[in-house]
């Protein structure tokens, strides 16, 4: 994310001069001779009685309470699994960014060096109350009750500890019942207002709302499937997915293949023999593996032990429904099962490995019963593999069968 430049001239310090001599016309006469934003004036009205001009820093929410309000909770996986974005924004702009819940309650921040000390100071951090009967007018209190993206600058904000400060945030919906959750807040001097301050707002809170779970939620109506079973069923073969309770999870290819492995070995797998399986010979650190793990675990609602890794619910796979039919002489079913290549692309060894196990296993058992419906359907999958086809019409010789004529076309167009 691009940082924030400086804005610094006579137009923005002649804004922040008119804000100021609006706040002193509101706080010394109540009066509203100048000109200040509907929602601001509302907020000052907010303030003025509940809040005191004194407030030096914001009044700090049970410790306890808020840990466990965050921990696990659908913006706490969200923010976790973009917080390397979100950091590096603070850090580009010297920003510091808040998430909160829909009261305005601080539940998690990072900065930038200078923005983190000035904010440390005014209690902004996990916990600080920041509605406006607690401090006063801001931007966090303002998106979380309008659920709109909102701007507060310099002398805008109602209590004076802040008024060197400008202020973005955007209100973070659930991306599907569209349940407001929290706000995303990022806040800065003065000086550095810049009009991308709204918009960078508006982007990090869409990339926490792409970010969020899917498995948390109960009332979805996209990716349900009703008549799915209970428990997770993993598509490897062609377009991978992963259904949990008939819900679709959003997964990057790492968890896919950690969540295949585990998978394939039902009795679970250490740290080291998952590494290994997963990463082969190249040099990654134990803790990236555990850090998609972790990611891997909130998705599937926590149903994903430790020492040994295992997964805790019923698991269809795929592959195996391939493999049994194989091995029960069901060919063609077989092949109606077999969609393609397993996670094509994969760095896994041992997905590599079960790769070509699968594949040969659905072309051997194709040649030896060359069922011709079956050899259509693995001709399109594979094809380029013109051995397949040639068996079968050797096998049909002159019987007639409809699927004679495709098959002769698909060996011709593989021979131009």
């Amino acid at each position: 994310m691009t940082a924030l430049p400086d804005a610094t001239d006579d137009t923005l310090d002649q804004r922040r001069r008119n804000a100021t001599t609006a706040w002193q016309t509101f706080v010394e006469r109540g009066g509203n001779e100048h000109v200040v934003r509907p929602e601001i004036l509302d907020s000052w009205q907010r303030s003025a009685s509940a809040a005191t001009l004194e407030v030096a820093e914001a009044p700090l929410a049970d410790e306890s309470d808020t840990a466990s309000f965050w921990n696990g909770s659908p913006l706490q996986v969200a923010v976790e699994r973009v917080e390397a974005d979100l950091r590096q924004t603070a850090q580009d702009g010297d920003l510091v960014l808040a998430v909160t819940d829909t009261d305005a309650r601080i539940l998690w921040t990072c900065g930038g060096r200078v923005m983190r000390r000035k904010a440390e100071t005014v209690n902004f951090v996990a916990g600080g109350r920041w509605d406006d009967r607690s401090v006063g007018t801001n931007a966090l209190d303002l998106a979380a009750r309008t659920s709109q993206t909102s701007m507060v600058f310099a002398a805008e904000h109602y209590a004076p500890m802040v008024h060197n400060w400008v202020c973005w945030a955007a209100p973070v919906h659930d991306p599907v019942t569209g349940e407001q959750l929290g706000v995303i807040d990022l806040s800065t001097t003065w000086e550095r207002t810049h009009p991308i301050g709204l918009a960078t707002a508006r982007v990090m809170a869409r990339l926490i709302e792409t970010a969020m779970p899917n498995s948390r939620q109960h009332s979805r109506l996209p990716d349900l499937q009703p008549s799915a079973p209970p428990g997770l069923s993993i598509t490897l073969l062609g377009q991978a997915s992963a259904v949990l309770d008939g819900r679709r999870l959003l997964l990057n290819r790492r968890q896919t293949e950690i969540l295949a492995l585990l998978a394939i070995h039902p009795d679970g797998l250490s740290l080291g023999q998952l590494h290994a399986l997963l990463y082969g010979d190249e040099p990654v650190t134990a803790s990236t593996l555990k850090s998609e793990v972790s990611h891997l675990r909130a998705a599937l609602g926590g149903a994903l032990s430790s020492r040994p890794y295992q997964l805790q619910m019923p698991v269809e796979l795929d592959v195996d429904q391939v493999i049994r039919l194989i091995r029960s002489g069901q060919v063609r079913k077989a092949v109606a099962a077999y969609a393609g290549d397993l996670l094509p692309g994969t760095n896994s060894p041992a997905l590599t490995e079960l790769a070509d196990y699968v594949a040969v296993a659905v072309r051997e058992a194709v040649l030896a019963d060359p069922d011709p419906d079956a050899v259509v359907g693995y001709g399109a999958i594979a094809p380029s593999d013109t051995e397949v086809l040639e068996v079968c019409l050797a096998a049909l010789g002159h019987q007639p069968h409809p699927a004679k004529a495709l098959l002769k076309a698909r060996l011709a167009a593989a021979h131009p």
